[in-house]
């Protein structure tokens, strides 16, 4: 299996380095660039159409979430992990309204951090232990008032299928190939799995599966 191609974006140059260290020399991945300003970034990622981007949340030319938008709004759907300092909930909240595939903390184990940036290279959904609660959190309190029964009732068996997909942390184009069916295809699904649900990224659809099917064990 090919080396997953990073692209890493920080402000501070020796996060930059650091990170690009632990990544190429223990890691094994290939990072294309590591930068600190958004046009470079637009334009090695329309360049050089990486596996994963790596951006921190608080910058001083742009925030991690604002530079995504403007990724996203060029057509670019290289997956996004937000690798920050900051263990708020409003913070986790955003990124994944955004459409994150990841959101790790600073402060993780190097080792951690390689395997988890290696996870969300290959299409896992991937989130800080230390935040994996108020991920919790955030999921209870919008299925708040809400039936969870009705709203998986709502899908139809294609869009269940792709769920226990999602639940297992696999991309589109790894879910495309199982399903035997295109990757536009299985974006749509995904959409409208989302919308169904009443949920705003992958990753909460993921929890969200898994939530249900422990919920149905007890």
């Amino acid at each position: 299996m090919a080396a997953p191609r990073i692209v890493l974006v920080d402000d501070h140059a020796l996060c930059r380095t650091g990170l690009s260290d632990l990544l190429s020399h223990r890691g094994g991945m290939q990072v294309l660039a590591a930068l600190s300003d958004p046009d470079e970034v637009l334009k090695v990622l329309r360049e050089q159409k990486p596996d994963l981007v790596v951006l921190d949340l608080r910058m001083p030319a742009t925030d991690g979430l604002t530079l995504l938008r403007r990724i996203r709004a060029e057509g670019l759907e290289t997956p996004a992990v937000i690798l920050t300092m900051s263990d708020s909930e409003v913070d986790l909240s955003a990124a994944l309204r955004a459409g994150v595939v990841g959101y790790l903390l600073k402060d993780m184990e190097p080792e951690d951090v390689i395997t988890a940036i290696g996870n969300a290279a290959r299409g896992e959904l991937t989130v800080a232990p230390a935040m994996t609660l108020k991920l919790a959190q955030l999921l209870q309190a919008g299925a708040k008032g809400t039936d969870r029964r009705g709203l998986l009732a709502s899908l139809t068996q294609r869009e269940r299928e792709i769920l226990d997909h999602l639940a297992r942390g696999q991309s589109n184009k790894t879910i495309a190939r199982a399903l035997d069916i295109s990757h536009d295809t299985v974006k749509l699904h995904v959409r409208h799995i989302l919308s169904k649900l009443n949920l705003t990224s992958r990753v909460e659809a993921a929890v969200f599966a898994v939530e249900e099917r422990a919920a149905n064990l007890r």
